[in-house]
């Protein structure tokens, strides 16, 4: 399999240096009841504002329910569907809204649904499960066949499941899936008390 550890300026955690976002599924391993709840864990004990949990995560797994799994897989961009269809387990983040203490609007909702999202790909990470964030999806698609409310933003979709090697992929694909890894400079992205101030 392909393995694409971060090259970092000081040492980083194992689990943070390995996890990437392969596109290479195998579609005939299935991911476990313990293992796909284990990741739900991990999202549900991310932190949020105010303890809301404005996160939401619609989970279809092709092993239990194939007719919601199909769903799933028809909202996603065509291109995407090429690969994601090897994926077992495809799941919709979602954020809501409005606080749930005060149905005030949450302007932090995205924030945590993402730090959410995270925690599920570290812990899949940890299990041996890859992961795959898409933004290429049809968001009004996905609130009528997954039958979403009015208040809340559907995020992104999430593939889940094992990884299987490079060259299973469609051609367009494979230069990616085998492309080192890469991201902007430290001081190109990080402040030192104020915006502009390079961190170094």
């Amino acid at each position: 399999m392909q393995h694409k550890r971060a090259t970092t300026q000081v040492e980083i955690h194992e689990l943070i240096a390995s996890r990437w976002s392969p596109r290479a599924f195998d579609p005939d391993k299935a991911v476990s009841l313990q293992d796909l709840t284990a990741v739900l864990e991990a999202a549900r004990w991310a932190p949020s504002c105010f303890n809301d949990q404005p996160w939401r995560f619609v989970v279809c797994d092709k092993t239990s329910n194939l007719a919601a799994w199909q769903n799933a897989l028809s909202v996603i961009a065509e291109k995407n569907q090429l690969w994601a269809k090897n994926a077992p387990v495809l799941i919709l983040t979602v954020a809501m809204q409005n606080f749930n203490h005060n149905g005030k609007a949450n302007r932090f909702a995205a924030y945590d649904t993402g730090a959410a999202s995270l925690s599920l790909c570290l812990q899949a990470n940890a299990l041996g499960l890859i992961t795959h964030q898409m933004g290429g999806f049809d968001a009004d698609k996905a609130r009528q066949v997954l039958n979403l409310p009015d208040d809340c933003t559907p995020m992104a979709m999430l593939a889940l499941g094992y990884q299987a090697e490079a060259n299973t992929l469609a051609e367009d694909f494979q230069a990616g899936e085998q492309a080192e890894r890469s991201r902007a400079a430290l001081e190109q992205r990080f402040y030192l008390g104020q915006w502009g101030e390079a961190f170094k």
